[in-house]
């Protein structure tokens, strides 16, 4: 199926291409945009293609532009979602945490395209609003600063499903992409106006764990052999690891909490790294679905195809899997686009991140640009009509986490070959450096060789965010959510929180550990 498709493609790469350069500039281009979760963005240009085969995300970057620096603005689902929906900073959305995110109410890109004239349908995995996910995932943000350390995460582990002939493994969002295809076929070609479709994936986000309950976080590597042949063994790595005494304070907490922290043979590792790499090219054929729906109805011409996700997944770097780290496996997503009035073949450097779509949605759309966005348009970067920016992108990006698996607000500040990381206040935990230009695997933190660079960067940074001040206000939540929760339980606090999804290390010692969370609150002042 796969294979056939992508020889059309290449069949008609020709023709498309000369059509795309005889697109009239003044048509108001369809947008469509496929958002997976937790892809690395890293595998989306050249060398990170080597170890599996992406072919759809190739012929995108083939026929259109790659952003080789594009970040998520905070390294977790919902708060990643509600700032490229909002096209806001998440300080200023508040969107703290998997639990707390956008109001329903709130405006998206999507209603300011429904506005000014087009069509809009959304489907799949959307989750940008306040009040999803699990108690568990709430409760592990709200207690996040307090000193003890409990396994929330279950242990990664892979699970090898069906034969070389199965391709739909994760059917829930083959039933998705089968609805996107088949709303394109039967609605947009009818449409009298230009429409914007979202399709949201879940893959390659890690399936829950089954095996420890119906609270477990996902930590399942799940993929079959037909996608394992498109990933080459040999290209993967095994990362190297700090020794626990030298990982920052944050990155141990993160390991510990995630279940890293034990033994891991080599082969663990690998066979990790090849299912999620596996699950990447599962993603790639959904895309692959879109696109060719799109040349088959003859759209594919007159809308622009952008392919994106809300953040990675560390697949073992650092001691770690899953997201909620600044590291590159976290944070790094893939940005492509192509189609009318974009260069192709065109690979753009300048660093970006996802609050960049909203404005570049209503650019492409003809659309004035409202006031009060965070992110700027990636239309002039991209344009192949050379469009000068009203406002040009400042070279850096933003992203903040507050949620849980870290032990302290983190924020990232990405500009040039630096990577500066600083956590809650900026003074009670180190802050950390990576030059990527010689330090690809961010392995030497150079904060205290380069203590003028981190005072240039972090000036530059309370420029935009006044961190400390968002850090107490994330305290003040936790501490307010947290006890609004264990009111509402009453006499069942106990049994409720000795339920949750960290049970297993609760129950060492259920008495000491129940109480030190409102002991250790009262000592921080939460209280």
């Amino acid at each position: 199926m796969n294979t056939v498709r992508l020889f059309v493609f290449q069949l008609f790469h020709l023709q498309t291409l000369s059509l795309y350069l005889y697109n009239t500039a003044n048509q108001r281009p369809n947008i469509v945009m496929i958002m997976c979760d937790a892809f690395d963005g890293r595998l989306s240009f050249n060398s990170g293609t080597k170890v599996v085969q992406l072919p759809f995300i190739a012929y995108v970057r083939q026929m259109g532009a790659v952003f080789l620096n594009s970040y998520t603005n905070s390294p977790i689902c919902c708060p990643s979602r509600a700032a490229m929906w909002s096209g806001r900073w998440v300080h200023l959305t508040q969107a703290w945490n998997n639990y707390k995110c956008l109001p329903p109410n709130a405006t998206t890109w999507m209603d300011h395209l429904q506005k000014n004239g087009y069509h809009t349908h959304s489907m799949g995995k959307l989750d940008y609003t306040s009040g999803g996910h699990s108690v568990s995932n709430r409760v592990e943000a709200w207690t996040r600063e307090v000193p003890f350390l409990l396994r929330q995460e279950g242990r990664p582990m892979t699970e090898l499903v069906g034969d070389a002939s199965t391709v739909r493994v994760m059917t829930k969002d083959w039933k998705t992409t089968d609805s996107a295809t088949q709303w394109i076929r039967k609605n947009a070609t009818a449409l009298p106006q230009p429409f914007a479709l979202y399709l949201g994936l879940n893959l390659p986000h890690p399936y829950r764990t089954e095996s420890l309950g119906p609270t477990a976080g996902g930590s399942t590597f799940r993929t079959s052999p037909f996608w394992l042949r498109k990933v080459s063994l040999e290209h993967i790595s095994v990362p190297r690891w700090l020794p626990f005494s030298e990982m920052h304070p944050v990155d141990y907490y993160s390991t510990v909490t995630k279940n890293c922290s034990g033994n891991f043979t080599e082969q663990e590792i690998r066979h990790i790294r090849a299912f999620y790499y596996a699950m990447c090219a599962e993603t790639d054929a959904m895309l692959g679905e879109v696109i060719g729906t799109l040349r088959e109805t003859g759209l594919l011409n007159s809308t622009v195809v952008v392919f994106t996700s809300d953040h990675g997944d560390l697949a073992m770097e650092h001691r770690q899997f899953y997201k909620m780290s600044m590291f590159e496996g976290s944070s790094h997503v893939p940005l492509l686009m192509m189609g009318p009035r974009i260069k192709t073949g065109v690979e753009i450097r300048s660093p970006v991140s996802l609050v960049d779509l909203y404005p570049s949605f209503i650019d492409f759309a003809g659309v004035r640009i409202p006031d009060g966005l965070s992110g700027h348009s990636l239309v002039p970067l991209v344009s192949r009509a050379g469009q000068s920016a009203s406002e040009p992108h400042p070279g850096w990006v933003l992203s903040e986490y507050h949620g849980c698996n870290a032990n302290a607000s983190t924020y990232m500040l990405r500009i040039g070959q630096w990577k500066y990381i600083t956590y809650s206040d900026g003074v009670s935990v180190p802050p950390q450096l990576f030059d990527l230009s010689k330090d690809a695997t961010e392995l030497k933190d150079l904060a205290s060789h380069y203590p003028g660079v981190c005072q240039h960067l972090d000036k530059l940074l309370r420029s935009v965010v006044d961190y400390p001040r968002v850090s107490q206000a994330v305290q003040r939540y936790n501490k307010q959510q947290f006890l609004v929760w264990k009111q509402s339980l009453g006499n069942n606090y106990t049994q409720v929180i000795g339920s949750l999804r960290w049970h297993m290390d609760w129950q060492k010692n259920l008495r000491r550990t129940y109480s030190s969370v409102l002991a250790s609150y009262r000592r921080t002042s939460l209280l």
